[in-house]
C-alpha cells in the first residue's frame, strides 16, 4: 500500500524544533544516522511531515531523496498525523476472506478519509495493516489498544459512537 502525504498543515512548536535540532546534532557523522533521526523525529512529532524530513536531510548533509526513501520504505514510519483514535483494520488473508474489505469500505464512508489519512478534526486516523495476529477473530480492527473482532460493516457505527460520545 502506498504511503500518503498529509494534507493537514504542519505545525511546529519551538520546543519540538529545538528537540529535532538537538537530535540531528547528536547524530551528525554517525553511521545509520538517517534511520535514527527519523525514529526520534517521529517520537517528537508523531509522524514525519516533509518539513521535518527536509530539516533532517539538511542537518545530516544527505539528500532529501535518501531521507524520503527511508521514511517510505519502512512501515513503522508514518507521513501522516495520527488521530486521537487510530483505527487499524487488518487486511491479512483471514480477515480479508471474511469481509474486512467491506468493513473498511464502511469506515471510509463514515469517516470521509482513506487509509493513512486523519480526519480534519484530528479525532480519527485510519490505517490498513496486513496482520495483527488475531486471525481467530477475523475480521478484526483495533482502535488504539482496543480490539474488535468478528466484525460486519454494520458494527462500524456502534464502534465509532463509543469514541465520539
Amino acid at each position: 500500500m502506498q504511503k500518503r502525504i498529509s494534507t493537514i498543515p504542519f505545525t511546529d512548536t519551538p520546543e519540538q524544533h529545538e528537540k529535532l535540532l538537538a537530535v540531528i546534532e547528536s547524530l551528525k557523522n554517525e553511521k545509520g544516522a538517517v534511520m535514527a533521526a527519523l525514529h526520534k523525529a517521529q517520537d517528537i512529532y508523531g509522524y514525519l511531515p516533509i518539513e521535518v524530513q527536509k530539516e533532517i536531510a539538511r542537518g545530516l548533509d544527505v539528500s532529501l531523496e535518501e531521507v524520503y526513501g527511508v521514511s517510505t520504505f519502512y512501515s513503522q514510519f508514518s507521513l501522516t498525523p495520527k488521530g486521537k483514535y487510530n483505527i487499524s483494520i487488518c487486511l491479512g488473508t483471514a480477515c480479508y476472506v471474511k469481509g474486512a474489505d467491506k468493513v473498511l469500505d464502511r469506515l471510509v464512508a463514515k469517516l470521509g478519509i482513506q487509509p493513512e489519512e486523519c480526519t480534519p478534526d484530528g479525532v480519527f486516523s485510519l490505517t490498513a495493516c496486513r496482520c495483527i495476529g488475531a486471525c481467530g477473530l477475523a475480521p478484526v480492527l483495533t482502535v488504539n489498544e482496543d480490539v474488535y473482532g468478528r466484525l460486519v460493516p454494520e458494527d462500524v457505527d456502534k464502534i465509532l459512537a463509543k469514541y465520539t460520545a
